[in-house]
């Protein structure tokens, strides 16, 4: 499968340099996962992060920063501090991307008519909003718009925004300067993974009913 919708450079930058939030980070991953164009960019960024790092003026270290080093070397080594491997969840027959394993699934719960919201608990960032979202086919969704990063990757199933088809794998980003009203295609229900920062603007009689609802 090929992905042709991915993250801009500036999101894929801003990632390679940690300085993504939590949620939109845990999506950004999920798309690397399984995009290998992606995972190259990310890798010429980290260089080139790296070479900035070297030219730069280097700091003294404090007397005992090797001690503390090794001392915490030694206890990451005990085997009583490894961490179990975790597996990876699913919804719906689907296995989710790797980077969601440790994270909690919620339950799915109606949000409107042939829509349905789970919420991903990030463990180091419970305040992340991060959901799945199930949609069926055909359905159109509420116009809104965004006070700031929206990003969305597809699990399974389609959907139309403008002349843009988006399919499993493909990643879609929203703004503060954008507004759409996407259209779920004919091909059967779609889930995506999303993370908001900020929150939703919808529009419309409908959409203000469902959104403090949907609580995003």
């Amino acid at each position: 499968m090929t992905n042709k919708h991915h993250p801009s450079d500036q999101t894929l930058l801003r990632f390679a340099a940690g300085t993504l939030p939590a949620g939109p980070s845990l999506v950004v991953a999920a798309h690397l996962s399984g995009c290998p164009f992606c995972q190259r960019r990310v890798a010429t960024f980290e260089v080139v992060g790296g070479e900035m790092l070297i030219r730069t003026e280097p700091q003294a270290l404090s007397p005992r920063a090797l001690e503390q080093t090794l001392a915490r070397l030694d206890q990451d080594g005990n085997p009583r501090h490894i961490a179990p491997r975790r597996s990876q969840p699913s919804v719906d027959g689907i296995i989710l991307p790797s980077p969601l394993a440790g994270c909690e699934v919620g339950p799915w719960r109606p949000v409107g008519p042939g829509v349905r919201l789970s919420r991903i608990r990030v463990p180091h960032a419970p305040e992340a909003k991060v959901i799945l979202l199930k949609v069926k086919a055909n359905k159109h969704m509420p116009a809104h718009g965004h006070t700031d990063l929206e990003v969305t990757q597809v699990l399974k199933g389609s959907f139309l925004d403008g002349n843009n088809r988006y399919a499993p794998g493909d990643f879609v980003e929203g703004d503060d300067e954008t507004d759409h009203s996407p259209v779920i295609g004919s091909d059967g229900e779609c889930i995506s993974l999303a993370a908001i920062e900020g929150h939703v603007r919808f529009k419309g009689l409908l959409g203000r009913l469902l959104g403090p609802f949907a609580g995003i």
